[in-house]
């Protein structure tokens, strides 16, 4: 029985063919999640919006979003000035294209979501995810999740589809460190050592076998703390907490067929059409409405986010013949 929560619905658009599923978040987070209190009497503290202008308190409800500029200009943009930016079909998830895995650096990959099939029958799923193992590619699509539209990858793991949002190239920072431009060159025999080393050290990845240590000794210390009690555990008072399968797979077969006969009528069109260019500057005309037809925007966002270093910590591999890391 599936106990998550599903977070958005709507289809895959694959060719023809749509794909319904619903979304869920495929990753949380187990670290213990902290709020500041008075020190003297264990209070909550509480936060107020205040205006740097008037001082007065301003709600929810009348706050804007602005841009500073570098030149000093305060931009205030609204709602009304958001809904106006392109955006994708909020409940459709276009496939771009599809692209070698392997091709995809891994330093892009974001945010991951598990996709349920959303259908009386999940053949088109089955299909599709099919599909993507056989050709070993993964789809490229755009994805709108809370007003924001991100390139992400379409992949299957395990049973199920699953989509990681993509960083855009820009976000990613550049690794520029003069000190490597004149690093040595490793000699053969440390080569060699190291070699020995790695293999010695080598086994197959199993994540069970890790644990995050600091998060279970701090649930420990929050557990023995409340049942020792004493003054350092308070009781607050009062405090708010912020249709038939059959006719499915002919409908479905029809659709892919569809969308096959429309791929090789746009190549033989493209093809045709390049021939019969006479004049540059026609040329140059449809080359440019060539352009503007093309849907997919790969251009990056300007805002560029802070690079994130969450490495999981690892127990040395010395340990890892201790009983104690399968533990909890």
């Amino acid at each position: 029985m599936n106990l998550m929560r599903s977070i958005w619905k709507g289809s895959i658009a694959f060719g023809l063919v749509n794909v319904p599923v619903k979304v869920y978040s495929a990753t949380e987070t187990h670290d213990i999640r902290f709020h500041q209190v008075h020190a003297k009497d264990g209070g909550r503290i509480k936060y107020d919006r205040v205006c740097s202008e008037c001082g007065k308190s301003v709600q929810f409800a009348d706050i804007d979003k602005a841009y500073d500029s570098p030149d000093g200009e305060r931009v205030i943009l609204t709602d009304e000035d958001f809904d106006k930016l392109p955006a994708a079909e909020k409940h459709e998830i276009p496939v771009l294209e599809f692209v070698p895995t392997e091709q995809i650096d891994p330093i892009l990959y974001d945010k991951s979501y598990f996709l349920e099939p959303d259908s009386s029958s999940p053949k088109a799923y089955v299909l599709l995810r099919q599909t993507l193992l056989d050709t070993e590619r993964t789809a490229l699509v755009h994805f709108t999740l809370r007003q924001k539209t991100r390139l992400a990858a379409l992949r299957v793991r395990e049973n199920t589809l699953v989509i990681q949002t993509l960083l855009w190239p820009d976000e990613v920072r550049a690794a520029e460190f003069p000190s490597l431009d004149d690093a040595p060159e490793a000699r053969p025999q440390e080569v060699k050592m190291a070699t020995s080393l790695v293999e010695s050290m080598s086994s197959d990845f199993d994540p069970t076998e890790y644990t995050d240590d600091y998060q279970i000794e701090l649930r420990k210390l929050i557990d023995d703390t409340i049942e020792n009690g004493g003054e350092k555990v308070v009781r607050p008072e009062g405090e708010t907490t912020s249709d038939g399968e059959d006719a499915e797979v002919v409908d479905l077969v029809a659709a892919l067929q569809r969308s096959v006969e429309a791929a090789g009528k746009s190549a033989k069109t493209a093809h045709s059409s390049s021939k019969t260019k006479t004049a540059a500057n026609k040329g140059a005309s449809e080359n440019k409405s060539a352009s503007e037809e093309k849907t997919p925007q790969k251009k990056a966002a300007a805002k560029k986010a802070p690079a994130k270093n969450t490495a999981p910590s690892k127990r040395p591999a010395a340990e890892k013949s201790a009983p104690a890391r399968k533990g909890a």
